[in-house]
Formats: C-alpha cells, structure tokens, sequence
C-alpha cells in the first residue's frame, strides 16, 4: 500500500482509502470534494493541515494525487476496484 504524509502531523496514511476508513482521520484534516481550489489546497499545505479528496473514478483519483498537497484520496465503499488502480500505469501507460 502507497503512502503519504497527512499534513504536517508526522503521520503517514494510505494514498487512497475508502470512506470511513479509520486509517484517514477527517477529522484533522480539510476534506473537498475535488482537488480544483488551488488556493484552498496551498493555504492548507502552508498551514500544515491535511488535505483529503473524495474521488469516485479512476481520472478524479489521478488528477487529486497529481497535486502533492493531497495526502489521501478517499472513494465510496461499495468502490473496492478503485483501492486496486496501477496508478503507474495510469499515469505513464503500459
């Protein structure tokens, strides 16, 4: 399982997650429904908050992990075929 930092907690959760995962405390963090505000995405990286993105395809997923201010992707949890994606082969083709 790939990982990233949660903010500046010193903590480190799953890169993608299915919601209500306990491993991704929202709690902590701002959660958005997409990774389009950039403002709002590097006001919370300079303050140290995690940013977690809900996603429900394999493009959104892509597009909120390409931005490196997101630490977790979260996708509905009737969707355990988007917690298996070759984000590699997503990015860069086979």
């Amino acid at each position: 399982m790939r990982e990233r930092w949660f903010g500046a907690t010193g903590r480190r959760v799953p890169e993608i997650a299915a919601e209500g995962d306990p491993a991704v405390p929202l709690e902590e963090a701002l959660v958005l429904d997409n990774a389009e505000d950039a403002t709002r995405l590097r006001e919370a990286h300079e303050q140290g908050t995690p940013v977690v993105v809900r996603a429900s395809s394999p493009g959104e997923i892509q597009r909120a992990l390409a931005r490196p201010e997101v630490a977790s992707v979260l996708v509905p949890a009737d969707r355990p075929d988007l917690l298996e994606l070759d984000l590699t082969a997503l990015t860069y083709g086979r």
